[in-house]
């Protein structure tokens, strides 16, 4: 196999993202873990034992006593291992590319090993953080300079499907893995914040694309700071809030259905997927109850106390094969928490209302605003107000 022995430089990073093209990290796994991009896996030089062990030694020797110690921790039966598994990704992706923390030493060895075995791969000019940084400065550019809009609406009128609908939009919460409320958690847990903000960053990256090439503005889900414990952005969260909203109403009693599916129905589903039936169940009841827990100053303390006699009840039947009780409570937390603490959210920021309306009417909205956006004037504000 072979392939030109070129960096990919800075200039190339927005086509590397908007094509998901893969990437061989070669940085430690702990690194790795705290932050790293979509479509990157984790083929590292060095394990995170042998990493600290040749820092250590670059700080009291330097780095050619650090190069010969990793010669010798790195033994050529696992040097073999190593390269092998980068040959195979690139086999499979002979369009990736290759980083490590700065497009420096360990990317270079990597790519001299492929070589010797046969296979020229490139590797991106100023690693990770040259990445990061594209990543961060097009992020801040879009919240400056490019419209955006919020899809807002009380809790359980499903404003997800129509994200998930629209290519110009965001789902802030598929990105966290979080329902987005105090009962959204998921199992497998959240990403770390920077994993969680290069997925931000990229999506809104391909948001844009799709939003100018339609005259659309790109559009958000109404999200506060935090989605689960991944925290937005403050770029994004000071566009967010300075953007026209558009509102999806939605009757109670769809709403009910909705949340009881989604957050009843689906949760459960998702927990015994992940650890099977009988334990899925289990971690299925703490998982509300904790929730319900974490809001219970909210709530107050009688009203706590009948929600978790009630959430209680629920569970127990729902054991027993009757998981329906569970509307009662629904019904309880959207008309006493969720929508008061909705309503007076909204009120704040009634100048921002674009447009509200059921679903039918939000989607015609949604769908024929490029023929505002086209205006002359219109397209450059990050403030425009369509009606």
């Amino acid at each position: 196999m072979t392939r030109p022995d070129a960096s990919l430089d800075s200039g190339d990073f927005r086509a590397l993202f908007l094509n998901d093209v893969p990437l061989i990290d070669t940085r430690a796994p702990v690194e790795f873990k705290r932050g790293a991009f979509p479509t990157s896996v984790n083929l590292p030089l060095m394990t995170d034992e042998e990493r600290a062990q040749v820092g250590t030694c670059y700080k009291r020797h330097g780095q050619e006593a650090a190069m010969e110690l990793g010669r010798a921790l790195v033994t050529p039966q696992l040097q073999q291992q190593r390269v092998s598994a980068w040959v195979d990704f690139a086999q499979r992706h002979p369009e990736g590319y290759l980083y490590c923390w700065r497009g420096g030493l360990r990317s270079e060895i990597c790519q001299q090993w492929m070589r010797e075995a046969g296979c020229e791969y490139p590797r991106i000019g100023g690693g990770y953080k040259a990445l990061r940084r594209f990543l961060l400065d097009e992020f801040e550019r879009i919240c400056q300079h490019y419209p955006m809009q919020l899809l807002a609406g009380r809790t359980g009128c499903n404003k997800t499907a129509l994200i998930e609908a629209l290519p110009q939009a965001v789902d802030l919460e598929a990105l966290a893995h979080h329902r987005g409320s105090s009962f959204g958690r998921r199992p497998g847990g959240q990403p770390s914040q920077l994993n969680f903000e290069n997925r931000v960053a990229v999506a809104l990256l391909k948001a844009e694309q799709q939003a100018q090439s339609h005259h659309l503005p790109v559009l958000l889900e109404d999200e506060s700071r935090l989605v689960g414990r991944c925290s937005l952005p403050p770029p994004l969260l000071q566009a967010m809030g300075r953007c026209p909203v558009v509102v999806l109403e939605a009757p109670l009693e769809e709403r009910i259905e909705h949340s009881y599916r989604n957050y009843i129905l689906n949760k459960l589903a998702e927990w015994q997927a992940y650890l099977g039936e009988a334990a899925g169940f289990d971690a299925f009841a703490d998982d509300l109850t904790q929730s319900l827990y974490r809001v219970r100053k909210r709530l107050g303390g009688v009203r706590y106390r009948e929600i978790g006699a009630l959430l209680e009840q629920a569970l127990v039947e729902h054991r027993q094969g009757n998981p329906l009780r569970h509307r009662d409570l629904i019904r309880l937390l959207l008309v006493n928490y969720y929508d008061p603490m909705y309503d007076y959210q909204l009120a704040k920021r009634q100048d921002l209302i674009a447009f509200q309306g059921n679903r039918e009417a939000v989607q015609d909205y949604l769908g024929c605003q490029a023929a505002h956006f086209a205006e002359p004037g219109l397209w450059n504000s990050t403030s425009f107000k369509p009606g």
